[in-house]
């Protein structure tokens, strides 16, 4: 980029204009020794292509992939430009994202937003450029990502990296054999560690965790793959973080990034996401967060911005959304969860299983019942069944704690049922070590009112924690936008009422519900029971209930591994 100054018949050419904005001039010596003065602010509005370029002889120059903040820097004074930059600034003009309808191997229909998504990626495709796409939980960043890496595939792209927290792999494969069942998918996360290299042979899409791309980053830096999607990709935001480093060194054609929050708390999260999606474009971290801060430059900012990040919050889309988003997340049991959930299972089996060969089943309805509430205690908290272990890592709380980020950053508010009131004890230090307020709700709870009152009115509090069975009755919760489900209640009816307190008359917008289910658990066997026998139900002590209708073959599902 080249500029000068006119006064008259006299010039001031690029370098002398630099110092002159750098040290705040007003007036300019010109060659004949007089003065030119400069209009009011003019350094100001240079600061921005000042900043983000870098000095070159007479003029400032711009790595290719800051054309688009070259363009929407100059937009209020179009520069004489050559052929080059003339066809990109063209190429931009004319580009804009259109809806594209979903390819005809993904097993869902997209709605009118979603497919509104595809098309701002394949826009992002043309221009050549990474993108964010910014949309609120639950309104289905994955199912769009996959109608991108699935139409890429069906032209031969290939492979695709997908980046995800550990806890959310299972998840990912489960979408993707849901939505995207053509696809050959390789689990590089499961792969040990000696198991693990640059060739991925002839697999679509590739799912691994920031963990992995930390440990291996020279090993995955030599593979070449057509998108990179990191997904809750606030995991990156610090650049200075070793997740941030490892990101950047992935070689890629083009890269997505997914968060509900790309920015929680500084601007420099945002720097640290597009170093990753299009490097160099926002010139120095120090440099941009300092423009970010000032009330003018952050407008031109945004402008520039603006074509990479999609933002849909679900007030925006609500005509296209259901008034209830129900989802189940899948959660990993950690290794001593896992341990001590063999333990368990492996006593209540033999115990289950001796007293339905001497008894019957008729006669082990109790046993049963207190079994599957031990495995269920377990796969939520091994604190539950074991008190030296209250203060251990759960699988669940790592996964709950992971999604409420999101929310919580755009200033939403989330309730978070369980059965067990133990267990929502056990999560309040981790929500307090994270400075989250919560309010309670329980059995015990004498005075109801307070608890509701604070969660409703309260922006400190975000967070109410409260039994099911005391949140499913006369609770008014319209504050919430999240419902999350700790422990599945097997009566789908106790369930819908907890959600029920948040989605009823006087909420505006949907509401998303989450139930987390721990993997290979009596939790996911309980849920393919249910889908099997429709009129499966808690009350497992009702003769004319589901225990009616259990053969001993489904008692023996339940209390496999």
């Amino acid at each position: 980029l080249q500029a000068s100054a006119s006064f008259g018949d006299l010039k001031v050419n690029m370098p002398e204009l630099l110092v002159a904005a750098e040290t705040k001039q007003s007036l300019l010596r010109l060659s004949d020794g007089s003065f030119g003065i400069m209009p009011s602010g003019w350094d100001e509005e240079l600061a921005p292509v000042i900043e983000l370029g870098r000095r070159h002889n007479d003029s400032l120059r711009f790595h290719a992939a800051q054309a688009l903040v070259v363009d929407a820097l100059l937009k209020d004074n179009p520069p004489a430009a050559d052929g080059t930059f003339a066809e990109l600034r063209q190429k931009l003009a004319n580009a804009m994202p259109q809806p594209r309808t979903e390819p005809p191997t993904l097993a869902a229909e997209l709605r009118p937003y979603q497919r509104a998504g595809l098309g701002w990626m394949h826009f992002l495709r043309d221009l050549e450029l990474g993108g964010c796409l910014a949309d609120d939980m639950g309104l289905g960043k994955t199912v769009q990502a996959i109608a991108l890496l699935l139409h890429r595939s069906a032209q031969g792209g290939g492979p695709h990296l997908v980046v995800v927290p550990r806890s959310l792999v299972f998840n990912w494969r489960r979408e993707l054999e849901k939505f995207a069942p053509s696809l050959k998918v390789l689990d590089h996360a499961a792969l040990a560690r000696d198991e693990r290299s640059a060739d991925f042979g002839d697999a679509d899409v590739v799912i691994t965790t920031y963990g992995i791309v930390r440990r291996d980053a020279e090993t995955l830096a030599e593979a070449r793959f057509d998108w990179v999607v990191l997904d809750e990709s606030q995991a990156v935001k610090n650049a200075a973080s070793q997740n941030s480093k490892a990101s950047r060194l992935l070689a890629a054609r083009r890269r997505l990034v997914m968060t509900g929050t790309p920015v929680e708390n500084r601007p420099e999260e945002l720097w640290a996401q597009f170093e990753f999606l299009n490097p160099g474009m926002l010139g120095k971290e120090q440099d941009f967060g300092r423009l970010a801060r000032d009330e003018k430059t952050r407008v031109t900012l945004a402008r520039v911005l603006r074509p990479l990040i999609l933002r849909r919050t679900k007030e925006q889309v609500a005509r296209d959304l259901p008034e209830k988003i129900e989802q189940v997340v899948y959660c990993e049991l950690t290794p001593e969860q896992e341990r001590v959930y063999a333990e368990v299972l492996k006593r209540t089996r033999a115990d289950v299983v001796g007293r339905l060969e001497r008894e019957g089943l008729g006669a082990v309805r109790m046993h049963v019942l207190e079994a599957l509430l031990r495995l269920r205690q377990t796969a939520s908290h091994a604190g539950l069944v074991a008190t030296e272990l209250k203060g251990a890592p759960s699988g669940k709380f790592e996964a709950l704690l992971e999604l409420l980020e999101e929310p919580l950053a755009a200033g939403r508010k989330a309730l978070i049922f369980s059965q067990f009131p133990s267990l929502l004890k056990l999560l309040q230090p981790e929500l307090k070590e994270r400075g989250v307020g919560f309010a309670y709700l329980d059995g015990a709870t004498v005075d109801r009112e307070t608890p509701v009152k604070r969660f409703q009115t309260d922006p400190e509090t975000p967070v109410l924690l409260a039994s099911l069975m005391v949140g499913g009755h006369g609770l008014n919760l319209t504050a919430a936008d999240y419902v999350f489900l700790l422990d599945p209640w097997w009566n789908p009816a106790v369930e819908a009422q907890a959600i029920a307190r948040a989605h009823r008359i006087g909420r505006t917008g949907a509401v998303v519900a989450l139930r987390l289910v721990a993997r290979d658990t009596v939790e996911e066997k309980m849920l393919a029971l249910q889908a099997k026998k429709r009129e499966l139900a808690s009350d497992l002590l009702d003769a004319t209930g589901p225990m009616a209708d259990l053969t001993a073959e489904d008692l023996l599902l339940l209390f496999s591994r």
